[in-house]
């Protein structure tokens, strides 16, 4: 099983409860990472997912291409995406 379907079979609820169907592993994410969870569900690219973080999180000094990164950091080591995977613009 790669990682990238991992990412599609994850459970995600509307208050950011994450349930993994392969390991019985829950977690919870906040706001900024629930958005950008559901983006790459849906194989939003990397513009796309930055403009839904800026329209719905109007922080005027927030750097949202390193939010992205980083949450796409933490979920290759949580096995959740393959190690070689990016976003793509």
């Amino acid at each position: 099983m790669d990682g990238h379907n991992k990412l599609r079979d994850l459970a995600v609820s509307d208050s950011g409860f994450v349930f993994d169907p392969y390991t019985g592993s829950t977690f919870s994410v906040n706001l900024t990472g629930l958005t950008i969870l559901r983006g790459l569900k849906e194989g939003h690219g990397r513009e796309d997912i930055v403009g839904e973080l800026q329209t719905g999180f109007a922080a005027g000094d927030a750097d949202y291409h390193r939010d992205l990164d980083e949450f796409v950091g933490q979920l290759r080591n949580q096995g959740l995406l393959p190690l070689d995977f990016s976003v793509e613009r």
